[in-house]
């Protein structure tokens, strides 16, 4: 039963760390690399993630910074940038490209609030998948023979017990994400 928990377990840590990762890509008027560090740009004939092809900084609150590792990657990024569905036009100064962050629109705040509270629902069936697979395995050891019913029981309300806590931390961090959308 200790290991069947510690797979569901492992799953819903993963889920949660995909939601968080996701979350860090969701723009809110502050500069951060991570909006676009996994842009998907066609360097060197093959497709890479914006990250592995140029240095992002953020030097002020808000404006980011790319320097590509190499200059003959500059239209390239430029390219994934304005095609990606982040809303930001990039300004090319030499071998920089950089990222002015604009306010963002009551509306397009709004919008935003949507996103995550999708990307958050996304996980809480992840979550419960994990719970549901955990359950299944439970009940197949226990018709095999190798759990009583007694343990399928205390096992069934330690899975609910670590689901709860595990939505509990999604919904903590939603609302989190919502209010650094919703702050002006």
């Amino acid at each position: 039963m200790d290991e069947i928990l510690f797979i569901a377990e492992e799953g819903m840590e993963k889920a949660l760390d995909f939601m968080k990762h996701e979350f860090s890509s969701v723009r809110t008027g502050k500069a951060s690399p991570a909006l676009v560090e996994g842009i998907d740009v066609d360097a060197y004939g093959s497709s890479m993630k914006l990250k592995q092809v140029a240095l992002i900084t953020a030097p002020e609150p808000r404006l980011l910074v790319i320097q590509p590792f190499d200059a003959a990657n500059v239209k390239p990024i430029e390219k994934a940038i304005n095609e990606s569905k982040i809303g930001i036009t990039p300004s090319v100064d030499g071998k920089l490209i950089r990222l002015p962050i604009p306010e963002l629109s009551e509306e397009r705040r709004k919008d935003l609030v949507k996103t995550i509270k999708a990307m958050a629902e996304e996980t809480r069936v992840r979550i419960r998948a994990a719970r549901r697979h955990a359950i299944d395995t439970a009940k197949k050891m226990q018709k095999d023979g190798k759990l009583s019913e007694d343990e399928l029981k205390t096992g069934e309300s330690q899975i609910q017990k670590l689901t709860d806590k595990f939505v509990a931390e999604v919904d903590t961090q939603t609302a989190s994400k919502e209010a650094d959308i919703m702050r002006v």
